[in-house]
């Protein structure tokens, strides 16, 4: 609940057992104070730009036998702030933190023991600029190669970096502010309904249409329809890593009557088509019901 405040999720909640115990206490105080800091930050005309759905990216990083970085997926230059060239033959230990460097060395220490070295284990990456970037991670040894392959996937608050932290900025009228805020909740609370156009939106909020779509992307960097778009996929992305939902139901769920649309939707935003994200949940039941069948 703190990491996702510090973050600036203000909108996030815990849930209680209502056993009336300290925990429910606490969950209770937490939840209390993140909506009084989300109603402050309105009131003075602040709009925090922290989404619903946060992008997950995944990487994949070739050490060799001496743990030096030997090639990584696309996505790992963009993670670290780094251009490609710096990241090639340097030691993996360069990119992480130091609170991490204990932790790699004795995953060093096994992966050099044991031919079959295989762990689990979140580390924190520090970008060029000095970020830490928490992941989880899978270390494994390839058979009939000196290889390490490092494979994680992360939790990126994309909508959050440093060319957008304008967006967090005063507006001239705190009620702006809310308003704009207001339309983006509308928004993700109807992802799988059609999107009304601008001119529909503005008499829903009573705002004049062309202010509202220079407030939005003022606050957004974004147009309303690309936002739109994006937490849909978000969304779609998500239910598929986390869910055993059939892809098709998945499409629909996120506002999108055509698969094929969906599919094309999917594979340009992530390079990658949504049949190729593992399911691990979804391999699970398979074999369970291929046993009872």
């Amino acid at each position: 609940m703190l990491f996702e405040m510090a973050t600036g999720n203000l909108t996030f909640r815990l849930q209680w057992e209502n056993q009336n115990n300290e925990l429910d206490e606490l969950a209770v105080m937490l939840n209390t104070l993140a909506g009084k800091m989300e109603l402050l930050t309105s009131q003075f005309g602040y709009i925090n730009p922290h989404y619903t759905y946060q992008s997950l990216v995944q990487t994949t990083i070739i050490l060799d036998k001496n743990f030096i970085i030997k090639s990584f997926s696309a996505q790992v230059p963009i993670l670290l702030e780094y251009n490609p060239d710096k990241l090639l033959e340097i030691g993996f230990h360069k990119i992480l933190s130091k609170q991490s460097i204990p932790i790699w060395d004795i995953i060093k220490t096994e992966t050099l023991a044991n031919i079959t070295a295989h762990a689990t284990v979140q580390l924190i990456f520090i970008t060029q600029s000095q970020h830490l970037v928490p992941s989880f991670c899978t270390v494994s040894k390839l058979f009939y190669s000196n290889q390490i392959i490092i494979s994680t996937i992360t939790t990126i608050l994309q909508d959050i970096l440093p060319e957008s932290t304008e967006a967090s900025h005063s507006a001239n009228q705190p009620q702006d502010a809310l308003l704009i805020e207001n339309v983006r909740t509308y928004i993700l609370k109807n992802l799988e309904n059609p999107l009304p156009s601008t001119n529909e939106l503005s008499k829903i909020f009573n705002i004049n249409e062309f202010k509202l779509k220079d407030s939005f992307r003022h606050f957004f960097h974004t147009s309303i329809y690309q936002f739109y778009t994006e937490e849909r996929l978000k969304k779609a992305h998500l239910l598929i890593l986390q869910t055993t939902i059939p892809l098709k139901e998945i499409a629909f769920i996120s506002g999108y009557n055509d698969y094929t649309n969906f599919y094309k939707a999917f594979k340009k935003r992530y390079n990658y088509p949504p049949s190729e994200l593992k399911r691990h949940t979804s391999d699970n039941n398979n074999n369970n019901n291929t046993a009872k069948t």
